[in-house]
């Protein structure tokens, strides 16, 4: 393994660390982000999570790359290599690359059962959390796993595959066919869901249901049941800027729906390394808690 390699794997694992204690404000750039948020100093794309680039200002985005039909390309454009830069951002929470849109963690809108088992997974550094184990990310978790994530589209297939560089290295289809979720008798509730999609305008809208408990969507520790109908809206708003918001509705575990989500940025000309957490955990503080 390169220099290089060994030096980005290690700035992936501290920062990766530093997002689990604590989100940081964001601080001022050149240019507003989307939505209200200031992208951070430094949070050039691939400099703190996947190895790859010194830090500095964001520079210009190129333009939102298209298909022949016009809806945006989710991955790189044709000749080009690179990644999404998954492992920031959270569904509450205004700071850093989350939306300013989002609601504080007070306002969430927990069952009684769900917000004692939530602040549990607080109080124990969520030393239960599957994710450390190296079980699949699913639904949201999928966006902020660290080491890179990749949107490939087969418009001849009508799919989409969400791939993981990170964990057990997840990979998921999102059919674009126009057919409907299987009945509830006929599917055995997965990890990674039954998800179905559609484009409104520039947004890809995902519609998921099908998910077992044994994962946790989000690494806050967020609870949900198998009741869990998930809603993402993926907006590539410009070359170098993914949006990703994703509604959660489960009557089993919350009172009402509710929406979070945040930013994700592009890490241009390299694949994502080679990493699968069965054989190099980097969140073995997890497996210990406290």
């Amino acid at each position: 393994m390169s220099v290089r390699k060994i030096l980005g794997s290690i700035a992936c694992a501290v920062a990766f660390g530093a997002t689990l204690l604590a989100q940081t404000p964001a601080t001022p750039a050149a240019s507003q982000g989307v939505g209200g948020v200031v992208p951070a100093a430094g949070a050039i794309q691939g400099n703190n999570r996947t190895g790859g680039r010194a830090g500095g200002p964001r520079p210009p985005s190129a333009p939102t790359p298209r298909w022949p039909d016009g809806h945006p390309m989710l991955g790189p454009a044709p000749g080009k290599l690179g990644f999404w830069n998954a492992g920031t951002g959270g569904l509450t929470g205004k700071n850093g690359m989350s939306l300013p849109t989002n609601m504080d963690i007070s306002e969430v809108p927990f069952m009684p059962w769900s917000k004692v088992v939530y602040e549990a997974r607080q109080k124990d550094q969520q030393k239960n959390d599957p994710h450390a184990r190296c079980m699949p990310p699913g639904g949201p978790r999928q966006f902020h796993t660290p080491y890179g994530l990749m949107l490939y589209e087969l418009p001849e297939q009508k799919r989409v595959f969400v791939m993981s560089g990170g964990g057990p290295r997840t990979w998921r289809v999102i059919y674009m066919d126009g057919r409907k979720h299987p009945d509830s008798d006929d599917f055995i509730p997965t990890f990674l869901g039954h998800s179905v999609g559609h484009w409104e305008g520039d947004t890809l809208v995902v519609d998921s249901v099908g998910f077992n408990e044994q994962f946790w969507f989000a690494r806050a520790g967020y609870p949900h049941t198998e009741s869990l109908h998930l809603i993402e809206r993926i907006t590539r708003v410009d070359y170098n800027t993914l949006k990703y918001e994703a509604t959660i509705d489960d009557p089993k575990a919350y009172t009402k729906p509710w929406t979070g989500g945040h930013l994700i940025y592009w890490t241009p000309d390299e694949d994502f390394e080679e990493y699968f957490c069965q054989d190099n955990n980097r969140d073995a503080d997890h497996l210990v808690g406290k």
